[in-house]
């Protein structure tokens, strides 16, 4: 069959060949990139390369060639690490004292989220020079929709996405890998495939052989639990899956089972979205010292769900759900959450939501972080209308826009809450979803 390559390196390519090099004929590098498809396929996620280390060890070479974590203090999390120290074991949103124990020469650095906001809207602007259809996932990974560019570009996809991480890589110092396919699950399974600096394919003839030897847990969604039950009732392959009829599974797993009938067949509509950003905005942090009464859980809730109130308020967006997060001492993992009637993004209401879920979950369980978030994000455009709001409500959140103003004055110390001026404030927190500004969930 007809091959299409690609020289990552020199960007040297050709069309329709009997049989691709092993070394590209210009310049020898063994960097190719070969497949029946390749010139062929518009879809692709690309996603930094330890994106957070990869911005450290740039600006510092002495780092290059130790093992870094980027992370928060003995109680937080790891935020990222290189290749180096993952060869010892260590993983993002692994507990730091892990981590030290499986690394222990390792750099640690803590995150420097404006240096690495400011990185990924310079790749972000790149990105958008070459399509619109740009959806970003996270601080450092977005699905592109190149169809219908290459008259534009002159030139297919794959190598328009091979020209941008060349630039990326020599104008502003990140690795990026690429997953290219025919639809968004398979180019974000096919971005993992050959991390760092990758270039991975999935064609449409070959999605079902490719899938089917697969672990289930592949598919996007489908956790430990879920997995251990697919397990005991022998389903381990995707292959497997593709053999049941999708009604069985429909009949088993409800609407789950449908969308296991058909990832499992490699099949997904959704399209690339620009407006697909920020599903999901949520704070978190991690405490000193465990922590299990409902006034001190409270007090750090309240910190957490000002800081949300201002990302929100920022953004000029509000949320219609409010989500919980706990993290017990045993890294057992809590979320509650609870539908408004009126989208939101003021503090009072956030925590007081929040408040009333926290007050359940308070039994006396030593917990080591808390987290708040909001979903079902939209423009704020007319948010918390005081016509519909409760009396009570509505003076609480007069006074907050008031307190607000006086803030964007004097500066956010200006105006302490209460409950927050009689408790000492907590250090500056790790927080990982400040880390992936727009993490869709």
């Amino acid at each position: 069959m007809a091959q299409d390559w690609l020289c990552r390196d020199c960007l040297a390519h050709a069309a329709g060949v009997a049989q691709a090099p092993a070394r590209c004929p210009s310049c020898g590098s063994p960097r190719l990139r070969s497949h029946e498809e390749l010139f062929a396929l518009t879809t692709a996620h690309l996603d930094c390369d330890a994106f957070y280390a990869s911005i450290e060890k740039r600006d510092d070479p002495a780092l290059r060639d130790k093992p870094l974590i980027v992370g928060g203090g003995v109680r937080g999390v790891v935020a990222t690490c290189c290749y180096i120290a993952r060869q010892s074991g260590v993983r993002s949103a692994m507990p730091m004292f892990q981590a030290r124990k499986l690394c222990p020469d390792a750099v640690i650095i803590k995150p420097n989220m404006a240096k690495y906001v400011r990185v990924s809207r310079q790749i972000r602007q790149l990105m958008e020079e070459l399509t619109p259809l740009v959806e970003p996932l996270s601080i450092d990974e977005a699905f592109l929709d190149l169809s219908g560019t290459q008259a534009l570009h002159k030139a297919a996809p794959a190598l328009v996405l091979a020209r941008l991480v060349h630039r990326v890589e020599t104008e502003i110092g990140v690795t990026i890998s690429v997953g290219l396919s025919h639809n968004k699950f398979l180019a974000k399974i096919a971005s993992d495939l050959d991390k760092p600096r990758g270039f991975a394919v999935i064609g449409a003839a070959e999605t079902l052989s490719f899938l089917a030897p697969q672990p289930i847990s592949l598919i996007y969604g489908v956790g430990k639990v879920f997995t251990e039950t697919l397990r005991r009732e022998g389903l381990i392959t995707i292959g497997q899956l593709q053999q049941e009829p999708p009604e069985n599974l429909m009949r088993r797993y409800g609407e789950t089972g449908a969308r296991l009938a058909r990832l499992a067949r490699g099949q997904d509509s959704r399209r690339i979205s620009p407006d697909g950003e920020m599903k999901t905005i949520s704070s978190e942090t991690t405490f000193n010292t465990d922590l299990a009464s409902l006034e001190e859980l409270s007090t750090e809730l309240l910190r957490v769900s000002e800081r949300l109130s201002e990302r929100l308020k920022a953004k000029n967006l509000v949320g219609d759900t409010v989500t919980l997060k706990l993290k017990s001492a045993g890294f057992r993992l809590r979320t509650r959450a609870r539908h408004l009637m009126i989208p939101t993004q003021l503090a009072n209401v956030i925590y007081e939501t929040g408040r009333s879920l926290l007050a359940r979950e308070a039994d006396g369980t030593a917990f080591r972080l808390i987290g708040i978030g909001v979903s079902g994000i939209e423009p704020a455009d007319g948010v918390d209308p005081a016509d519909l709001l409760e009396p009570q409500v509505a003076r609480k959140a007069a006074a907050e826009r008031a307190m607000d103003r006086v803030r964007t004055r004097f500066g956010r110390e200006a105006v302490v809450r209460g409950k927050l001026y009689r408790h000492k404030p907590s250090p500056p927190p790790a927080d990982p979803d400040e880390h992936n500004e727009g993490k869709t969930r």
